[in-house]
This record gives structure tokens, sequence and C-alpha cells, in this order.
């Protein structure tokens, strides 16, 4: 089957009047099948986003845009009722009367969690006839894509809706926010005060009241997956991240705030250093430290001793504290957008041992007060963002003029707010455009195309060239991928694409994780032209082209390289239909002639591709290993979208009698302690290794490798707290063999004194291994400089007979290295032959 990619069929676009992508297109996961998100429906939404229609509604609808919610029965476990706050099942109710009630509110289903629950976008505001909320429309897009004509538009300037985002209860068990919003909600649907309706006809406030339905029911801060949704931003691997990502792009909001607990005293930032290098931090520090100032007095007025003032991170903690370096949470993703964004953290704890440890009357107590501070900072957000409407505004359609103009972000200087100096200047030298190859310069297609499909998501522009090319020294197939860096959202772009920063110098701490790159590993290649773009004709990108080929002769068997997580899935795929399948000793899958329906039609759905097989034997039969995996969430979701049969197992499981028959590999990252195993569980697991693989990653699989006595290796540890991406030189064997030339570590590990048998599948570089990152050395050294050379990922056969891999790098941390699932896929693969 041939599918046209619809940007072909599409006129060039000159900047800066080219309309954003729809929604429609983003990618609904990134587990999507790549064809099939190419090719559904494209036409008529691609043209929609050149006429720049809106997103949501296509500008038809006006306000209230009210539906009837589904209501959820009743659930006694809900945690949020011990409490007294509202059980999920409530919310639905209360929305549906307060539709009924009043014109000002709009509520909408943006997406299902994880486990089937409704999120729901809440957005209060003055009435606005379909008219009007086309002329809102038409002016949110104005700003970010003709930002020159809307500083010259004194309609929007005096009448354009200024539009702020409130996402609550992200953390499930920091449950407050939700109670909060839902009363500010209430009280502007009802009120007759003159200006806070005043306030309704100049603002539209959007609110996410749940983000994560499933964890405020169960009480947990994950998601249902197991996720932490407020570290998945730019990744996106999570139906709740997704939908507020949209929402985000949707709204457009001057001003965001993301409620969570607990803190002891309630903290509302501007943070700490280092700052995102890539914001333009002059537009956002000045809104950011006065609106949080504002927030403090509204809390202040509040009468609670606990709430006398807050934690400003910015002005009150050291560097490194409480950093708004990477953009995995929800407010630092937000100023990308063109939002001035705040985590706020309500003061006083109700979760984990203090939920079963007080009494109820004292849980309520605190989370009455928590809910008024939630509400009070809320109400002082949005009236700040009333305030400063036209600063707002113009400061905003500032950040878009910069994108496209290619301007230099602004020198701030010392007492540019106050306490603002040396330590917080962090910037950044946009490169002119990035490129991401077609053809054979191109390391793996469905990656490329992932890529691609993952920057439109979130609202980055991308161009696909019409004719070859040539930029800063090299030649480009027509098809070739272009990001042109002036463009509204570069810091956005600049942030999936860049390589990132060594900060370790910079901060003595981060408080979560300090570099990450989809350029090096997402597995795609992408190029880097630092004062250039190129002159060829482009088409604007709402999808990538399809990847998948079968380029084999009939009649002849098939190979399938094992470089993407995709070929992976389509290699799962065939062997759970049966196919035979071998694998060579270079890692290539073979595929019989007679399974060339399967593969074509595997090709369709994964984008892969299917090359004549050489020369020589088929190799080693393949078989679809059953894996049971004492593994965190992330790596658990990682290898089920893989397509491997997966059971989870952990210390207890083991002592309870989880059978290991039929289980052909152990994988061992977290959760599993041979010290702790009863000596029935120890016999079972060794008569295992006698047959079984072994793959582990981390402290706990190198102290499981240890215990058991699989590989005569060392293994050495870095400071707990380092992470990063870091570059690495691939062996020749077959779980090192064609992967990325970076990886990703936390709390990383290299393994020294090998013994007789085992073999570096790849080390860390020789030099300088960590490209972005915090990494310092502990007391007794083991830095970047320590574990320079060293091997991070061996493999070998133990004595007992357990073909065994021990990853001291982090191959599926929170599901983002994707250009590393398949490393992963090898080690398990190779681990189960016999």
């Amino acid at each position: 089957m041939v599918v046209l990619a619809v940007a072909l069929l599409l006129p060039s676009l000159t900047a800066p009047a080219q309309a954003r992508q729809p929604s429609a297109h983003r990618d609904p996961g990134n587990g999507a099948e790549r064809n099939t998100v190419a090719a559904t429906g494209a036409p008529a939404r691609a043209l929609a986003a050149v006429a720049g229609e809106n997103r949501r509604s296509g500008g038809q609808e006006g306000y209230p845009r009210q539906t009837r919610l589904r209501v959820f029965p009743e659930d006694p476990g809900d945690k949020a009722i011990k409490l007294g706050l509202l059980p999920y099942h409530a919310l639905a109710p209360k929305l549906n009367a307060l539709q009924q009630r009043s014109d000002r509110v709009s509520a909408e289903v943006i997406g299902q969690t994880t486990q089937g629950r409704d999120l729901y976008l809440v957005t209060v505001t003055a009435p606005e006839s379909p008219a009007q909320a086309r002329q809102q429309d038409r002016w949110r897009e104005l700003i970010e894509n003709n930002p020159v004509a809307a500083a010259r538009d004194p309609r929007l300037a005096r009448q354009y809706k200024a539009p702020v985002w409130i996402n609550a209860n992200i953390h499930g068990d920091e449950w407050e926010g939700t109670d909060g919003a839902m009363r500010v909600i209430a009280d502007l649907a009802t009120t007759t005060d003159p200006d806070e309706i005043g306030l309704l006809r100049r603002t539209r406030i959007h609110v996410t009241v749940t983000n994560n339905p499933d964890g405020r029911v169960a009480g947990t801060r994950a998601n249902g997956a197991g996720f932490d949704v407020n570290r998945d931003h730019i990744t996106s691997s999570q139906p709740e991240s997704r939908a507020v990502r949209d929402v985000l792009i949707d709204t457009q909001p001057l001003v965001m705030l993301d409620e969570h607990g607990y803190t002891g005293t309630t903290l509302i930032e501007p943070a700490t250093p280092p700052h995102g290098q890539n914001y333009e931090y002059d537009l956002y520090i000045k809104h950011a430290y006065a609106n949080a100032l504002g927030m403090e007095k509204a809390i202040g007025e509040l009468g609670h001793p606990e709430t006398t003032r807050a934690d400003i991170p910015f002005r009150d903690y050291a560097p490194g504290d409480w950093d708004d370096w990477p953009p995995i949470f929800t407010p630092m993703y937000a100023v990308y957008h063109g939002a001035v964004g705040h985590t706020v953290e309500v003061p006083l704890r109700v979760n984990r041992g203090e939920y079963t440890g007080q009494p109820v009357e004292e849980l309520r107590r605190r989370s009455a007060v928590n809910t008024d501070v939630a509400a009070a900072t809320i109400t002082a957000g949005v009236a700040y963002t009333d305030a400063h409407r036209r600063e707002l505004i113009a400061d905003q359609i500032e950040l878009f003029r910069r994108g496209w103009a290619g301007e230099p972000q602004r020198d701030i200087p010392d007492g540019y707010v106050p306490g603002f100096g040396e330590e917080d200047r962090y910037q950044v030298e946009f490169p002119r455009a990035y490129v991401i190859p077609a053809g054979t310069a191109q390391r793996s297609a469905p990656a490329a195309a992932r890529l691609v499909d993952h920057l439109v998501a979130n609202d980055v522009r991308v161009r696909r060239a019409e004719h070859p090319f040539r930029l800063a020294g090299r030649t480009y197939p027509a098809g070739s991928y272009v990001v042109d860096m002036h463009q509204p959202k570069r810091g956005l772009a600049n942030v999936i694409l860049a390589d990132g920063k060594d900060i370790s110098a910079d901060v003595p701490q981060m408080y979560d994780i300090s570099g990450w790159s989809h350029r090096l590993l997402w597995g795609a290649s992408v190029d880097i032209s630092h004062a250039e773009a190129p002159t060829v004709r482009t088409t604007p990108v709402v999808a990538a082209s399809p990847t998948g080929a079968v380029s084999g002769p009939a009649g002849h068997p098939l190979a399938l390289t094992l470089t993407d997580g995709k070929d992976v899935q389509a290699v799962n795929a065939l062997l759970a239909e049966g196919v035979p399948l071998s694998r060579r000793s270079d890692g290539t899958v073979v595929v019989p002639a007679v399974a060339r329906r399967q593969a074509i039609e595997l090709a369709q759905r994964y984008g892969v591709r299917f090359t004549r097989a050489p020369a020589g034997g088929p190799g080693t039969p393949l078989h679809g290993p059953v894996v049971a995996a004492a593994a965190s969430a992330d790596e658990l979701a990682v290898l089920r979208e893989l397509g491997f049969t997966v059971h989870p197992v952990s210390t207890q499981a083991l002592n309870d009698g989880f059978s290991l028959d039929g289980i052909d590999v152990l994988y061992v990252s977290s959760g599993l302690n041979h010290g702790q195993l009863t000596p029935d569980a120890k016999s079972r697991l060794a008569e295992f290794l006698t047959r079984g693989g072994v793959v582990t990653r981390g402290s706990t699989g190198a102290a499981f490798n240890a215990a058991t006595g699989l590989l005569p290796v060392t293994a050495v540890a870095g400071r707990g707290d380092a992470n990063g991406v870091v570059t690495v030189t691939n062996g020749a064997g077959p779980v090192g063999a064609g992967s990325p030339g970076h990886t990703f570590v936390y709390s990383p590990l290299w393994f020294t004194d090998l013994g007789a048998g085992v073999s570096a599948e790849q080390r860390y570089a020789a030099k300088d291994p960590l490209v972005a990152g915090h990494w310092l050395p502990s007391a007794g050294g083991n830095g970047p400089a320590q574990a320079a050379g060293e091997a991070a990922v061996v493999s070998g056969v133990a004595d007992a007979g357990a073909r065994t891999v021990l990853f001291g790098t982090e191959p599926l941390f929170r599901a983002h290295p994707k250009g590393l699932f398949a490393q992963v896929a090898r080690a398990l693969y190779w681990s189960t032959v016999r």
C-alpha cells in the first residue's frame, strides 16, 4: 500500500504567516503505529492548518461550550473522601450542575486516563457569540504567527481576552488544587460582583480540574500506569500529559499555575538557578516574581498561622535547590509556549504517612487550609493577569517576535528584579536550522518520523524539502526535514533538539534530571546548521511521511535490522504470529520468504524496512522471550510496548512461590534483593539460572549479579544524583553493535576487572563522556573522569549457564530515550539463545 504524505500536496508558506499545525495530527502516543498516524484523515485537517482554523472548535462555537459530562459510579474507596475533599465521582455532577446554572461555565472532556477516567477542562469566561469567539481565535493565532502585526493591532490590545490556565492535581496524592479550583469556578460562575463579572469579560480562565484522576482516587503520586506525569513533559508518553499539552497549545495562556503540595510552607515559583537556557528569561522573570509576591500576599491574608508567608525559591533558596532547568515539569514546559509558569505547593502534608497516621479531624483541618491556599493563589494569579493584561500580551507577542526574527536573547542586568545576579544568567546561541535527513544518511527512518511527529505535536514548525539541497557543506535529498529556527517557539525546538549543557560546575546539586536530548537519544540522525538555513522550496509538515517498505524480491528471505524500537515491535509481532525467525551473528533478523505478506503488513503498521536477506545461513533460531521483570513502572511499560510478554516479579513474589517455569529471561533493576529470598526461592532461582537468561540494570541489578555470581566484574557507582547524556563507544557484540553513540545515565555505574568471558558491549567515551547534565564526583572520586573509558554495558555467559547482560546506563528511563530501546531488546534476545 502506498500512502501519500499530505504535506507534499500543500502550497509553500512564507513565514511568519504560516499557521500552526492542527491538533488532529499530534502523535496520539509514542507507541502509535507510524503509518496510521500519517495516513488518517489528513487532507482536510492539513488544509485547515494552512487556513489557521481554531484547533478544537474550528472557530464555529462561542461560549459557553457546554457538555453534559458522564457521571461515574460512586467509589467509597476514593482516597479524597477521608480528607473531606471532592472524590472524583463527584466532579462531573458538580460541573454539570454549574453548567446548568451559569452561562459562564463550559466543561469538556479532553481525553481519558490510562484507566479510562475522563479528563475535564473547564473554561470560565463571559459569554461570547460565535463571531466573538472566532475573533479571539484569530487574535490568538496572530500573536503567534504574525507578532509584528499583532503588536500593531489596537483592537487586540484592548479586546483580546487574557487566557489563564490552572492545572490541578497532576500528582494524585496532592489533592487540594482540585478543590481550590472548583471553589473558584463556582464563585465566578455565580458571582454578582460587578468587578468579577468585568474580569470575566477580559479573561478566559481554563482549568484542568484534575490532571491525574487515577492517582487522585488511589492516593498515589503516579498515574494508573505508574508514571509521574509531572516528569513526562517533553516526552509525552502518558495520555494525561498529552491532554494538557494540547490544552496549553490550544489556549496559549499568558499565565499558568500548577497546584501541588506539600512543602510545609507554601512554595511559589519562580525557581532557583539553573534557569532553562532556552527561555526568554527577561520576559518571564519580571512577571513571575511579581505574581509570586502577589500570591504570597493573598495567602497571608487568609489568617491561618501556617500561611503568613511563602517560600519563593528564586528569593529564598540556594542555587539548585528548586530549579527550573528541565522542560519535564508542566510550568517549565509552559514557558516555551509563551506562559508565565508557576508551580504552587500548598503547605500542610496530608498524604503518605500522614494520611494513615493523623486523626481524620486533623487531616481535614489541614486539607481545609490547603484548599484555602490553592483558591487564594488561583484568585491572585488571575487578578495579576487581569491587572497586567496589556503588558503580558505585549510580552507574549515579543517572545514570538524574537523567535521569528532570530534575534539573540537579551542580556539581563543585575537587579533586573530583586536578587537577580550573575548566578541567574543562562543563555544559549540558537543555531540557524536543524536538518533531519532522508535517505541513506538517516540512521533510522522510523526514528526520524517519530521525532518529526513529536516536534509537530509540540507545535514546533517542521518543513519538508521538495528538492535536494546543500547546507553547511552537506548534500541532502528531497524529503529531508528542516527545522528553521526562525520560528515562534524556537526555545522549545532547541530544548528538544540541542545537546544540552554540562552544568556540573554551575550548581552544587539539582532537583531532578539535568540532561535530555531527542537529537542524541531518540535514535534519529539530526544535523545542525549554525549559520545558514536552506534556500530550497519546502512545505509545512503535519505528519511525517510513511517510512515502511519491503524491498526484497518475492520468493527470497527478508532481513530486518534491530535499530529502533519499531523494528523490535515488528519482530515481536511476527513471533506472535508463529513466523519462524532467525538471528544472524551481526544481529540481523531473517524472515522467511513465506512470511512476505506479514512483512508487508508490519512495514505499513510500524514504518520499518525489510530488505533482501544477504546470502548465507539463516542464523540462530529466534524465539520471543517471556520476561520476568523486577523493574520500575517505566521499564515495564517500555518492555510491553515493544511487544514482549512481561510478568512482574519481586522479592516478595518469589518468596510467595512465583513460578519461573516458562520464563526465558529475568530482568532485574528494582525490587529484587537476593539476600532477602527464602531458601526455597533461592533454590528455584538457582535452577532457573542454569537454563534462563539474565538482564540487569543499575545498582540493584549489579548487586543481584554479585550475589548470584553470574559475571566476574566489579561494579563501580557514581554519585547517586548524577545524571545526563553521555558519549559512548560501542563494541561489536550482540548488544552494543548498532547502538547510538550516546546514552543516558542516572546514578551511573561502570564495570571494571572484567573476568574471563566477559565482553564490554559499550564503554563510556575515553575523554569527557558527559555531554549534558549534572555529574559531580563523590567523595571518593567516581565522576566522569573516572568513568571515562570504562565498560558501561557488559555481557557474558555465567558458569551456571545463564547468558547475562549488565547495564550501568538507563536505556529505558521514564520511557524517554527511545533510541536506546532496541539495545535492551537485543540483550533480551541474545540472553535467550541456547
